[in-house]
């Protein structure tokens, strides 16, 4: 048996679970002059006679895919459309226009696009239906700052965030109150259009409120939150001048708090979760049984710390290979959920390239040249911070190398240089665009 094909076999299988075009193919249908849609928490039905126009809008990494598989489902029923999405990730549709534009940090494109999108909303009456298709990604490819901030000022502000070690609670708060659309801002510009939201979540708990940075969604956050974060972590004195000022004035009540609950353009508007980590990682599991592993599911929560999280699942492998029995043969834990990283050295990497990093060093240190442990970690969006891979995998290759090379892998984890030592070893993770998006998910199994 070949476990580390068998690991590779097991994450596909959860990425094609939340695979955009089978969520909607599976859940969004037209029966008659009716749009059904069939989610975890009910039905919508919209009698499309109602409505004068339908258009379909979208921002994040699998909306070019959602928007694809809506054509298919709506046909010549479409008015217009037009989505945002990752650099790479288009597909190719009929009717509904696609840019791409700047993740993880905004570019040009992410502010065009916002203001093209925003003034189709702007647009719409209460004769118009739009189905916004809202994926992870959403909140650097959708980007209209608030006020005198620039996009420039948010540029900088997004990699001190992504730096500092934030979470995406966190960095999603700061973002709202620097943003014309974010926080429930374009659901408020949409009013008095129908808003329908069909989302496919990269957050933790499925939030409304936090995926994309809640666009469609009431902000139970304010200025003061926002602000509380900016001194937690220091940025004070970092934060580009122009932002800081629009949150101080924002704290002093110059400037309206973002749309709560309660706004008139909320009772217009309906948002339904297609797929999440946990759907992905329910995928995996049974793959996994499938295959013959005594697998379970240790959480779909996962947060932290990404070298911390690597550090306690090699842990947990060194405990599974010092009781080892008839039992625990073929272990396997499956993992979800989102952690960080907070960027001290120079190096190049990601999340999970880190954890992965982590992981290797610990297993190291418990079980040196450990031959029967498999580890991997990553992103079901194939892209793993500002790298071209998805990822890092362990094997007992490596582990017999990190005996002559514990070092190095040391100094490559301090550096937060992840990736260069992945490339340099041969276990990079590498998938290309998944076109979906459901936070990270990693595989351990000691056979």
């Amino acid at each position: 048996m070949n476990h580390l094909d068998n690991l590779v076999k097991i994450y596909w299988e959860a990425v094609h679970a939340v695979d955009p075009k089978k969520l909607i193919a599976a859940r969004v249908k037209k029966k008659g002059g009716t749009l059904v849609i069939d989610y975890p928490e009910g039905a919508i039905f919209e009698d499309l006679s109602r409505y004068r126009e339908i258009i379909i809008l979208g921002i994040g990494k699998a909306s070019a895919r959602m928007a694809a598989a809506m054509e298919l489902v709506l046909d010549d029923e479409i008015t217009r459309g037009f989505v945002i999405t990752k650099y790479g990730h288009a597909v190719p549709t009929q009717k509904i226009k696609v840019l791409e534009a700047g993740h993880p940090i905004p570019d040009e494109n992410s502010l065009r696009g916002a203001e093209t999108l925003a003034q189709i909303a702007r647009e719409a009456d209460d004769k118009t239906l739009i189905i916004n298709l809202i994926s992870g990604g959403g909140s650097a490819l959708f980007c209209l700052p608030a006020g005198d901030v620039t996009l420039a000022d948010k540029i900088q502000t997004t990699r001190l965030l992504l730096a500092c070690g934030a979470d995406i609670d966190e960095m999603n708060c700061i973002r709202k109150h620097l943003s014309r659309v974010k926080g429930g801002g374009l659901a408020k510009i949409a009013y008095p259009a129908r808003l329908v939201n069909l989302i496919v979540s990269d957050v933790i708990g499925d939030r409304i409120d936090s995926i994309a940075s809640g666009i469609t969604a009431p902000d139970p956050t304010t200025f003061s939150n926002a602000l509380a974060i900016v001194r937690k972590y220091s940025l004070e004195d970092k934060f580009p001048p122009a932002v800081t000022e629009h949150l101080m004035r924002g704290e002093r009540g110059i400037i309206p708090e973002t749309p709560k609950q309660g706004e008139p353009a909320f009772k217009n508007t309906i948002n339904a979760i297609l797929g999440n980590n946990t759907l992905a990682c329910q995928a995996a599991l049974k793959q996994a049984q499938a295959l013959g592993y005594n697998a379970h599911i240790l959480t779909t929560t996962l947060t932290g710390e990404a070298s911390e999280a690597g550090i306690m699942l090699a842990q947990m492998a060194g405990g599974l290979i010092t009781g080892k029995n008839n039992s625990t043969s073929k272990s396997m834990l499956i993992s979800g959920g989102e952690t960080t990283v907070t960027i001290q050295g120079e190096g190049k990497g990601g999340r999970n390239q880190e954890m992965a990093l982590a992981f290797a060093c610990e297993l190291h240190r418990l079980q040196p040249g450990a031959q029967n442990v498999y580890f991997l970690s990553a992103g079901t969006d194939g892209s793993d911070g500002p790298t071209d891979a998805a990822g890092a995998l362990v094997n007992p290759e490596l582990m017999e190398e990190i005996k002559n090379i514990a070092g190095t892998a040391k100094a490559h984890l301090a550096q937060n240089d992840s990736y260069n030592f992945f490339a340099k070893t041969g276990c990079l993770f590498q998938t290309g665009p998944t076109y979906t998006n459901v936070c990270d998910i990693q595989i351990l199994t000691v056979v």
